[in-house]
């Protein structure tokens, strides 16, 4: 017995929205499989169509689960930053930056409503780990980058510790990202990269983003973070 069933006056069923959520995340996770693949296969055409579709079908999932806008933003904040890094110059790339950064701004913000603390100790860590690797890629990043990747990685850095407060599928999703960024930073700076080196980023942002959505729809994650009314009052998952 579901847990809305089983409250008085509960039916069981699901709002008309919710019945589709599960389809959208079947096509999110169909998307990212086809754009990893030809990522794998070197088709650059079908990561080039694939890839503007994850972030709007995960944005579509959370709301369709009546999740947070700010969660929705997010990501449609990371669709930005998809689409913009597909063009291959520096005005494209820092702008994308830019909307990823938004992104991690609204995470922020949602993170901050929940009442539970990340623990100091991960965060003490999170900025060790960033300030090794900063002194050891500055040297080879270029000039003109080298300020707005430091603030960009900050800001990252503190969104994937602030992740942990909502639980391990967040916490795994922060850190995630804050590898998929770094695997970038270490493109930018020529350093030696492992056989196919764009899937491993995608591969590790893709599951990053979609852990940071799980962990903010998680029940337990529910404390203060604004969710609509529906999504309060119900006791199922898709």
């Amino acid at each position: 017995m579901t847990a809305t069933a089983s409250r008085p006056g509960g039916t069981g069923q699901r709002g008309p929205a919710e019945r589709f959520a599960r389809p959208v995340l079947l096509a999110f996770l169909l998307t990212a499989a086809v754009d990893l693949a030809g990522l794998l296969a070197g088709a650059e055409t079908v990561h080039l169509l694939a890839k503007p579709l994850l972030m709007p079908l995960l944005a579509g999932y959370a709301a369709l689960r009546g999740g947070p806008r700010l969660l929705v933003a997010a990501l449609l904040a990371g669709w930005g930053g998809d689409v913009l890094l597909l063009a291959d110059n520096d005005l494209a790339f820092l702008v994308g930056m830019g909307s990823f950064a938004v992104g991690h701004v609204c995470y922020l913000t949602l993170f901050g409503r929940d009442r539970a603390r990340a623990p100091l100790a991960t965060g003490a860590g999170y900025v060790l780990v960033l300030l090794v690797f900063l002194v050891l890629i500055w040297p080879d990043l270029p000039a003109d980058l080298r300020i707005p990747l430091t603030g960009y990685s900050l800001l990252l850095t503190a969104m994937a510790w602030r992740a942990g407060a909502l639980g391990p599928y967040a916490a795994a999703g922060g850190a995630l990202f804050l590898i998929s960024d770094a695997l970038i930073a270490t493109g930018i700076a020529q350093w030696p990269q492992a056989p196919a080196p764009d899937f491993w980023v995608m591969l590790t942002y893709i599951a990053a983003q979609a852990l940071l959505t799980l962990g903010v729809l998680a029940p337990g994650a529910a404390r203060g973070m604004g969710r609509t009314g529906a999504y309060r009052e119900r006791g199922t998952s898709s």
